[in-house]
């Protein structure tokens, strides 16, 4: 089980540092986590670190009742976020929560995101969804909890006036997730600011193209090639 939790923090620490390669760091803010294989918790970025700065030592083992269990520094305040959205899923083993530039901007419009590229399609039909409760930080398990009921069964939320969450079944799924969402975000401001799409995918092409454009071994492709990125 060593073996096991040093590979999920070093799985942590990848995702954060291809969110930083992906611009969607914002000073020390922005976390990703894990569920722990023992059930003690979640395996959180550490707070005072931003994305690009990450290693599997930052990585820390937080209780589901937010007590630090393992590794040296600080947790985020908004861990709820993360403890409650994988209380409410047992599909849920990673959670992604960023400042994404591009969904902030285009949250504030209230415009569907439309399937006018690839990138959409991992997301809508039916629209993403929005927690609108509030757009300041999430620190209580209540707050986490309406977050999760924002999300439901889907794969990501809009934050209105903050940020998204996404989560997957294991890091690559929920990392990649926030970094097509804001792709699939600045896809559609550009259209937006061209005066808008007049085309898109139908419903059922969006979700044939989810099946062909998405299925696990294709996301895992894309991490590994911005992985690579990092090394070059």
């Amino acid at each position: 089980m060593l073996a096991a939790v040093r590979e999920l923090r070093e799985q942590v620490a990848l995702g954060c540092r291809i969110l930083g390669l992906e611009h969607q760091g914002d000073f020390v803010w922005g976390h990703v986590s894990a569920r722990d294989p023992d059930g003690r918790g979640i395996w959180m970025k550490a707070s005072t670190y931003g994305f690009e700065e990450m290693g599997p030592d930052q990585v820390l083992l937080v209780s589901w009742e937010g007590e630090v269990l393992e590794g040296d520094g600080r947790r985020h305040i908004e861990y709820p976020i993360h403890t409650e959205l994988m209380r409410a899923r047992a599909d849920v083993d990673c959670v992604v929560h960023t400042h994404a530039p591009w969904a902030v901007a285009f949250a504030s419009t209230h415009e569907p995101l439309r399937p006018i590229s690839h990138e959409p399609t991992l997301f809508v039909p039916p629209d993403v969804a929005r927690f609108t409760k509030t757009g300041d930080l999430i620190t209580t398990a209540e707050l986490g909890g309406d977050v999760a009921a924002a999300v439901g069964d889907r794969n990501a939320a809009f934050m209105l006036h903050h940020g998204i969450v996404t989560c997957g079944a294991d890091v690559v799924g929920g990392v990649m997730a926030a970094v097509l969402l804001e792709r699939a975000c600045r896809t559609n401001l550009r259209a937006l600011a061209g005066g808008g799409p007049k085309s898109w995918s139908s419903d059922e092409e969006a979700l044939s193209k989810r099946e062909h454009c998405w299925p696990p071994a294709l996301l895992r492709q894309a991490w590994d090639y911005l992985a690579r990125r990092l090394d070059a």
